[in-house]
């Protein structure tokens, strides 16, 4: 019996394997087609379009004031976040709106859907937990969206205590809603790209597949009317006004870069609902220092706040797989861990150590 098992999986390891070959020769020629197009691009100097993408983002950052990560991925400047103001030690009873972290996030989200915007935020409550005294208490979780909110508030006569009130629904609803992506349409919009070429989206898989399905039509030779293209990250100079991206899904945490890339592009022509490689975080390429070899990228809802980060790159001036250093040692995380608690599961000390995996090429 056993040598007829064995025998069968043979079977169906042969007869398999023709297929797992077909596909693999499909994946590669694919992104061979795909790198040629990247290489070109790269070589050219950086457009006036990824410039004046670039200055947005820069510009946005150095108005937000937020956080600075160095090369070794540890923030060395905490700035504003998006729930703060700047601090005024002059007792000033004024401040300017771009002083306010949650203004500047409300901005973003303006620039996605105008007035409208308070639909698309969520604002978080635990049914019970502000008159609760235990920790160990459970409460279900609330959702109330924060249109319904700022309604509410309309039976309040007192103008300020109105004012006040609709700013802490909205501040609440921008702390507990995910605004990375509003960013990066704001700062790609502010450059005068419309909807046509960038889909301008609260999350960030809409405009990565869609520089998926750019890659896909090249290869092709059909027309596309995006303006990024999806190339490997590590085998792609940056140049200013790319984008990179990394995802954020658990089941995927032990994919390579290039079959999480792989996966998207087979996911291309099913259904949007069906796709898996949902949750993600990208940043504008803002600037590239050739002499350090780093390049330097700003995101948004960074440890929440919009933030600098500077990456490594090798000395070909492409994206380095190492993006931390001086992580063990002495250096080692050593604080005991609370009486009962399961082992902590190693972790890195590096902000820049993430799952990167795609660079959005400016085409």
């Amino acid at each position: 019996m056993r040598l007829v098992v064995c025998a069968l999986w043979a079977a169906i390891g042969l007869a398999a394997s023709p297929a797992f070959a077909d596909e693999a020769r499909d994946a590669a020629a694919f992104w061979k087609g795909v790198q040629a197009h990247c290489d070109v691009t790269a070589k050219k100097p950086a457009t006036d379009l990824g410039k004046r993408i670039a200055q947005s983002a820069i510009d946005e950052f150095y108005g937000f004031g937020g956080h600075e990560i160095d090369a070794n991925g540890r923030i060395f400047h905490f700035g504003l976040t998006e729930a703060e103001h700047h601090e005024d030690d002059s007792g000033a009873t004024q401040s300017d709106f771009g002083h306010l972290g949650w203004w500047r996030v409300m901005k973003y989200w303006r620039a996605l859907y105008g007035d409208k915007f308070p639909v698309y935020l969520e604002v978080r409550g635990y049914r019970g937990a502000s008159t609760a005294t235990e920790d160990t208490q459970n409460g279900d979780i609330l959702r109330p969206g924060d249109d319904e909110l700022l309604k509410a508030l309309d039976g309040i006569t007192n103008d300020d205590t109105r004012e006040v009130l609709r700013e802490a629904a909205i501040r609440a609803a921008i702390i507990d809603t995910s605004w990375s992506a509003a960013f990066i349409s704001y700062v790609v919009k502010a450059a005068g790209v419309d909807a046509k070429a960038f889909q301008f989206s609260n999350a960030h898989r809409a405009y990565v597949y869609d520089a998926f399905a750019t890659s896909t039509a090249e290869v092709k030779n059909e027309s596309d009317e995006h303006i990024y293209r999806a190339c490997p990250l590590t085998a792609t100079k940056p140049r200013v006004g790319d984008i990179i991206c990394a995802h954020r899904e658990s089941k995927l945490a032990d994919l390579s870069a290039a079959e999480v890339r792989e996966r998207i592009r087979n996911e291309l022509d099913g259904p949007p609902q069906a796709r898996t490689v949902r949750a993600g975080h990208c940043e504008v390429v803002a600037s590239v220092d050739a002499k350090a070899r780093k390049m330097y990228t700003i995101g948004g809802n960074v440890n929440q706040a919009v933030t600098v980060r500077k990456l490594n790159l090798r000395r070909d001036m492409k994206f380095s797989s190492v993006q931390s250093e001086g992580c063990g040692g002495a250096g080692a995380w050593t604080l005991p861990a609370p009486k009962g608690a399961a082992p902590r599961e190693k972790e890195t000390c590096s902000l820049n150590d993430k799952k990167w995996f795609v660079l959005m090429q400016l085409r």
